[in-house]
């Protein structure tokens, strides 16, 4: 591997910026407690920490105490959060102006790692410009170039698993998806550089809460688990920025069908991103893309596992019903289990917007400085959206969608997630190569734990898996 750059100074300044706005909104006014919907009394530190680690008990409890909406006060300050559960409300804040109410906000305590350019944290022009650029990496003919090298990943993984064991899909899905992220994201192919970034990308995507919530106090930075962090991001970086310098002076760059390289090739003259704006990305679409997609995946192998006859159902799609191979009727059923997987056990619990003026939602008056947005636990739970809410049943996404806002992984209006698409193409990829090779029984019970500000399989999502075997007896 060539000599890396030294880039810890764009590290550092990185961390010196993003830092204050974790802190949040002092720039915000304050909101008078009287002007808003209902909510607990409890502590604001209490109300933070219950909705961190316990949101899945938290928003059913509010919603059955308090209604539609509820409020939940935040530190640092009490600043109010106002969670929706109607499709209606959600309809209304996906289409607030975007220029008055800002999504960035509402992630910016992932600033330190992901960055000003981060299509996450940018709001107005910026984040029209950012999408703009990144756009044509996830069109359509994208995602179809994709789905080979994902197909071909996924079956790498499938056919080293042993027959008749017991694994915990949820690391093996992890594992899966960092693959196609650097390989197909990051367009990284060589060994070397693949084992330098795995536990680099690993230790980013596992930084602990307590880690994410020291990060605006720089004495903290230099002491225990904050500090390793901190250098951990720093060699990231050089790995990282080493990949973007070298690519840009690649003479197959212009063949070359990775994310990065059509970011890099996205706009022209000034308008092209830098190589800040592409290291951000590029770790956005990590954080977003990892262990979102890989817990959804795990989740849907474990209800495979738990539900024979939608096993048997989507091997059949995963070989193909016809001599002439898979059908789009087939790759219809593998999208649907993956989309009923994220609604089931839906991995991020809300979208939220700032108001940085007044708003009216299904009318409710919210003052400036509140921060809004459905609750997509609520969404997708309720049996007035979806009937028999808690039975996992791919039909629902078959030939048809489900009343719109009603299902909302992916946010919604121009903030919806720029990724869903691969989201799915992947999801359904990985299904097909597994599924066909193994059969797979969900061992044990699961419910959800908060990790980090996912929501992911408590016990890993075990299951017995087992080889497939042709008529003759011999493996698939």
């Amino acid at each position: 591997m060539a000599t890396l750059p030294d880039t810890q100074d764009l590290t550092d300044a990185r961390f010196a910026e993003m830092s204050g706005s974790t802190v949040g909104s002092a720039s915000l006014p304050d909101v008078d407690p009287a002007a808003l919907p209902p909510g607990p009394s409890w502590p604001a530190v209490v109300q933070s920490a219950a909705l961190m680690r316990y949101r899945h008990w938290l928003h059913p409890y509010l919603h059955a105490r308090f209604g539609d909406p509820f409020t939940i006060r935040l530190v640092p300050g009490g600043r109010p959060l106002v969670l929706f559960s109607s499709p209606e409300a959600a309809k209304e804040i996906f289409a607030l102006d975007p220029a008055t109410a800002h999504a960035g906000k509402g992630n910016a305590i992932l600033g330190p790692v992901m960055g000003r350019h981060s299509l996450l944290l940018q709001d107005g022009d910026d984040h029209a410009r950012a999408r703009r650029l990144l756009m044509p990496a996830f069109n359509g003919a994208a995602l179809r170039e994709y789905r080979e090298l994902v197909s071909a990943i996924a079956a790498d993984e499938a056919e080293h698993w042993p027959d008749d064991v017991r694994l915990r899909s949820l690391d093996r899905m992890n594992v899966l998806t960092l693959e196609v992220i650097l390989r197909v994201v990051f367009g990284v192919a060589d060994e070397e550089r693949l084992a330098a970034l795995r536990p680099r990308v690993n230790a980013v995507v596992n930084v602990s809460p307590a880690v994410l919530m020291g990060w605006p106090y720089p004495a903290l930075r230099r002491v225990g688990v904050w500090k390793a962090d901190v250098e951990n991001q720093r060699a990231l970086d050089r790995l990282i920025y080493a990949e973007i310098r070298e690519r840009r002076t690649a003479p197959d760059l212009a063949e070359r069908t990775d994310v990065l390289s059509r970011m890099i090739r996205a706009g022209e003259g000034e308008d092209r991103l830098g190589d800040t704006e592409l290291r951000d990305q590029l770790v956005t679409l990590l954080l977003a893309g990892h262990e979102t997609t890989a817990t959804s995946l795990a989740w849907a192998l474990f209800e495979l596992g738990r539900h024979p006859d939608l096993l048997r159902r989507t091997q059949q799609a995963a070989t193909g019903s016809t001599v002439l191979g898979p059908s789009a009727d087939d790759d219809a059923w593998l999208e649907a289990v993956v989309k009923e997987s994220m609604r089931l056990h839906p991995v991020i619990p809300m979208v939220v917007r700032t108001l940085l003026e007044p708003a009216t939602v299904a009318g409710v008056h919210l003052p400036a400085g509140t921060t809004v947005g459905p609750s997509i636990l609520m969404a997708h739970q309720l049996a007035d959206n979806h009937p028999d809410p808690e039975r996992f049943d791919p039909t629902r996404f078959l030939k048809q969608n489900p009343p719109a806002q009603t299902w909302i992984p992916f946010g919604g209006g121009v903030r919806r997630c720029i990724g869903a698409g691969f989201a799915v193409m992947e999801g359904a990829a990985v299904l097909r190569e597994v599924l066909r090779r193994h059969d797979v029984e969900a061992v044990g019970e699961e419910e959800p734990l908060v990790r980090n500000i996912t929501s992911v399989p408590k016990h890993g999502a075990v299951l017995r898996v087992t080889r497939r075997r042709t008529a003759a007896g011999g493996l698939i």
